[in-house]
């Protein structure tokens, strides 16, 4: 039996579009579970990469980076020691403003040593927040930035209380996204 090259052609074309439509379907929901999973971190790097498909590759890259690390939780034990750690560095803030953000940023990093974030420079340290804590990842920038004014003396107190509302948002995330009781706001 000989096919019609018309009905051939029509089915060949029919099978293109249904394999482009497929892969425009899957790029479309890579992209949304992107842009779910890492929120306002997905619009900056986006932004900063200047197309959205170099951000979706980023972005992808990343998770595979933090996949190979050996993020742990903290034992009670562990939590209780930081969530009292952090209640000293807070209160004393009153005091000494300018100290205890240092202790704060201080506090902070050994958290993240202690879940197993390897410690590389700031950028590559907040990219790998990025991927288990992208709502507060933005925060820890923040954060960042007012610190680096803060060391050349061009921070105010508010500031500095902004900083501390930074580091306390991303450290109550790592200390496995409970408020202990024993942290209280700084006001």
């Amino acid at each position: 039996m000989q096919v019609d090259p018309k009905i051939l052609a029509l089915v060949v074309v029919v099978i293109v579009v249904l394999s482009v439509i497929a892969v425009i379907i899957v790029q479309r929901r890579k992209a949304a579970a992107l842009r779910q999973r890492f929120g306002r971190e997905y619009e900056r790097t986006v932004r900063e990469r200047g197309s959205e498909r170099e951000a979706q590759a980023l972005l992808q890259q990343r998770e595979k980076r933090v996949q190979k690390f050996n993020i742990r939780k903290l034992d009670a034990t562990e939590r209780q020691q930081y969530a009292e750690r952090w209640r000293i560095v807070q209160s004393r803030f009153v005091d000494d403003p300018r100290g205890a953000v240092v202790d704060a940023d201080d506090t902070v990093a050994s958290l993240m040593r202690s879940r197993g974030y390897p410690m590389a420079d700031f950028e590559q340290r907040a990219a790998d927040l990025s991927v288990d804590h992208p709502h507060v990842v933005d925060k820890y920038r923040a954060a960042h930035e007012i610190s680096l004014r803060h060391r050349q003396g061009q921070a105010s107190t508010e500031d500095l209380r902004q900083i501390m509302i930074y580091y306390r948002s991303l450290f109550e995330d790592l200390l496995d996204g409970r408020k202990p009781s024993s942290i209280r706001e700084v006001a």
